[in-house]
């Protein structure tokens, strides 16, 4: 069995309001069904706010009018890609604290991780639900435990 090490380097929104939270669920990958912040990779010559306006647009289909850094964090995890090959992933994640004028969210799959944005009630996601990232940035805002 062959395992691929692999690091991965994004950014990554936090879009919260009235008790709601922006998320995309995942469509592939080892987050696959998960809800996740939306966001992604850096790609070659991109400053991480770039990276930041461009997946935002790209998965949840808003502007932003504002982004404050919040943590940069990371996590590993290891999944299986095929039948005989793993991914041992250092998943490193850039998290801004996001704010836009726009709240309808793009609903449609874009393709390539997304199936789709959607606000949802803060109150009412649990750890399991959540990718690391998400449940990370809910429990440092004190939203959840």
């Amino acid at each position: 069995m062959e395992t691929k090490i692999k690091t991965h380097i994004g950014s990554y929104g936090i879009l919260i309001k009235n008790n709601q939270i922006a998320l995309i669920k995942k469509a592939r990958g080892g987050y696959k069904g998960k809800l996740d912040l939306p966001g992604g990779g850096i790609e070659h010559t991109e400053l991480p706010t770039e990276t930041l306006k461009r997946e935002i647009m790209e998965e949840i289909g808003i502007s932003l009018t504002n982004a404050v850094l919040f943590d940069v964090i990371a996590t590993n995890i290891k999944w299986q890609m095929q039948p005989n090959l793993w991914e041992d992933l250092h998943h490193i994640g850039i998290l801004y604290i996001i704010d836009s004028r726009e709240i309808n969210l793009k609903k449609e799959a874009d393709g390539l991780d997304s199936e789709g944005a959607k606000w949802y009630d803060i109150d009412t996601l649990e750890k399991t639900d959540l990718s690391p990232f998400a449940y990370y940035a809910l429990h440092k805002l004190n939203y959840i435990k």
